[in-house]
């Protein structure tokens, strides 16, 4: 049997001590994906190297990024630049219709 060292596994479980997650806090059965509710309130939970426990609240999804992605900066893209067309019919350009008289 190839079992990892101890030492190894406890290096890897104390890496993740001080993690952070959003959990909705929605009524039902089920959670789903995060992206469902988005205007859900979040509870902040911190695992703690043996169970998550509470940290704090958010008031949506975009609060709870925040909280739990500080350094990363929220860019907003303008979207594709409008190229007009130039002049002249192109390849791809409809011809122009034919007049009937």
């Amino acid at each position: 049997m190839d079992d990892e060292p101890l030492s190894e596994w406890a290096e890897r479980r104390d890496a993740k001590i001080g993690r952070l997650r959003a959990v909705p806090i929605v009524s039902g059965d089920t959670l789903g994906g995060s992206h469902l509710k988005p205007a859900a309130p979040r509870a902040i939970e911190r695992w703690n190297g043996h169970a998550w426990e509470p940290h704090g609240f958010a008031r949506n999804l975009a609060e709870a990024k925040r909280i739990l992605y500080p350094g990363a900066q929220v860019v907003t893209s303008p979207g594709p630049a409008v190229q007009p067309l130039g002049t002249g019919r192109g390849r791809h350009r409809k011809p122009p219709a034919q007049r009937q008289r």
